[in-house]
């Protein structure tokens, strides 16, 4: 796992927890919406049907809301820091295809997104940034946990819309947080300076070895939209795929991102 950097982006607390409850109300009217035969539709993500990756998106609060009933990890320290966690998610995708697979078999859509929303509007509102939560890799801190849930929660709201064509809104600021914890995550996967990655309006990072960039026009830059950029970052499209698209522009002779995409496991 690449180690993180020591110096993390602050996000400001009240804006990622108000853009996490957006997010997940916009998926909630979505899905309130389909049929039984678009919950047998298939997705994107390997067998999963719609049914499955919507009992999924409820899971991204669902463990949240239960751990933050429970007592508090004895801890001195959170074990995952924010910068960790893109590059632990692929050790659980066993555990996550099993339970998401038991989650959605538990009970209707309906249902699951009562229960998830009922107990996040009571559990969260009095939990400070700094409480340690469980997660699958270690405890973290809420405050960095939260932001990780705006990568869940975008990132699979797009595989939705993708499956069912529903247009379930992206929700601005969890779309930012989104794209900013990815952008972040690939300088850490590629440390450096020779290429300068644009996602405007959110991110611009620096990464990849070889000669540092330090006034003028970068040599080197790739620039994309955020929702492409996200999809890259997740292997939701490819390199060679974006470029043809017209999707990334990319300029200089360094600028190639295939041989670390994607950066979420």
């Amino acid at each position: 796992m690449p180690p993180a950097r020591k110096r993390t982006r602050g996000y400001d607390s009240a804006r990622i927890r108000a853009a996490v409850l957006a997010q997940f109300d916009h998926v909630r009217a979505g899905v309130l919406t389909l049929t039984p035969e678009q919950f047998a539709s298939p997705t994107r993500l390997g067998d999963w049907t719609v049914r499955e990756l919507a009992a999924h998106l409820t899971m991204a609060l669902d463990g949240l809301v239960r751990h933050l009933g429970e007592p508090e990890p004895q801890r001195a320290k959170p074990e995952l820091a924010l910068l960790d966690w893109p590059f632990a998610t692929v050790t659980a995708a066993e555990r996550v295809d099993e339970d998401t697979r038991a989650v959605a078999a538990s009970a209707d859509p309906a249902e699951l997104y009562a229960r998830t929303e009922a107990g996040i509007a009571a559990a969260l509102p009095g939990a400070p940034d700094e409480r340690l939560v469980p997660t699958r890799f270690g405890t973290m801190r809420l405050g960095d946990f939260l932001v990780t849930r705006t990568v869940e929660l975008i990132v699979h709201t797009d595989d939705l819309n993708d499956a069912t064509g529903l247009g379930v809104p992206y929700e601005r600021q969890a779309l930012a947080a989104c794209a900013r914890l990815l952008a972040d995550a690939l300088a850490v996967k590629a440390p450096g300076g020779s290429v300068e990655v644009r996602v405007p309006p959110y991110a611009v990072v620096q990464c990849v070895a070889g000669p540092r960039h330090t006034r003028g026009t970068p040599p080197n830059v790739v620039e994309t939209d955020p929702l492409t950029w996200i999809r890259l970052a997740t292997g939701r499209t490819t390199w060679a795929a974006a470029l043809a698209a017209a999707q990334v522009h990319a300029s200089g002779e360094r600028a190639d991102l295939s041989g670390v995409l994607p950066v979420l496991g």
